[in-house]
């Protein structure tokens, strides 16, 4: 298993997401952000791999307004060495990478407008990922999208987008469970269609499901991915308490996560803590996996 976290680190006093206002958009204004931006992420994953973090999704802010028509930069060629670099240290070692467009990427959207914003941004995500020459293990993760008053049409809208997206969109691509209307079930259905990828959200899946346990859930979504794809990403958090019912929790609950572990002790998978105190819950994590590995080598 790897184990990471998303996005921001705040123990090294560097963001890799850090953007401006569109008002303010100039192309020096932009080289300047992705230029801090790739420093702070090469700082970012040299902390995780000294810490035992393997496992890290890189912010989307990466390249502010990327996918906007007022980008005219070619920032992948003019950061073309940076790019090769980050990812020459991410192959090294074997760290996986995950990236994840927020939630206005709709490709099943009926309106053709919100489609083809939605394909830009997930150009832009899978450009990235390309310009640092990472293999197809490397993924772009969105949710299905919108039901819009049927989830039939809804789905096969999302069917026929998808297969005439280019590959370099499609060989990178997964899909996740959400917690409000599209279920693992639904999930799978769509794989059975078109074969892509299914990661598995625990949290989501306690707060939407078809009745199915865990390890259940988990035996399901791992069959969907294949070698080119890598091994089952798995998300996973828990409920903040005394919130609003799928509100992810501020700080890791080491006896739910003790408990996930051993209730999954016989898949493998890599993990993302989708915890809000990132790379301080991912630290913790760690350390309760560390022990674990060493109570069962004193057992067996």
């Amino acid at each position: 298993m790897r184990l990471g976290y998303p996005c921001i680190n705040r123990s090294i006093g560097c963001t890799a997401n850090s953007t401006f206002r569109l008002a303010s958009y100039s192309k020096q204004n932009l080289l300047a952000k992705v230029e801090n931006n790739l420093n702070c992420l090469m700082k970012i994953l040299e902390y995780n791999v000294k810490n035992g973090l393997f496992f890290f999704r890189i912010s989307s802010d990466l390249v502010p307004f990327a996918s906007h028509p007022i980008c005219k930069v070619d920032w992948s060629k003019h950061f073309e060495k940076k790019f090769k670099a980050i990812g020459s240290f991410i192959m090294k070692n074997r760290i996986r990478i995950s990236m994840h467009p927020d939630q206005f990427v709709l490709i099943n959207s009926p309106r053709r407008i919100i489609v083809q914003r939605s394909i830009k941004e997930l150009e832009y995500h899978c450009k990235v990922l390309d310009a640092m020459e990472l293999d197809s293990t490397a993924k772009v993760q969105i949710h299905i999208g919108g039901v819009y008053n049927d989830k039939e049409k809804a789905i096969d809208r999302f069917i026929t987008e998808y297969e005439s997206l280019p590959t370099s969109i499609k060989k990178r691509l997964v899909i996740e469970n959400d917690h409000i209307s599209y279920g693992l079930k639904d999930c799978l259905v769509i794989h059975k269609r078109i074969k892509i990828p299914v990661i598995f959200d625990t949290f989501h899946h306690k707060c939407l499901n078809n009745g199915e346990s865990i390890n259940a859930a988990i035996k399901m979504a791992k069959k969907t991915w294949s070698k080119k794809d890598g091994i089952l990403m798995i998300d996973y958090s828990s409920q903040k308490p005394k919130a609003k019912k799928g509100t992810h929790a501020e700080h890791i609950n080491i006896k739910h996560f003790k408990k996930f572990i051993e209730e999954t002790k016989n898949f493998d998978f890599d993990l993302m803590l989708e915890i809000k105190d990132k790379e301080r819950s991912a630290l913790k994590a760690i350390r309760v996996l560390k022990e674990i590995r060493k109570y069962n080598r004193l057992l067996f």
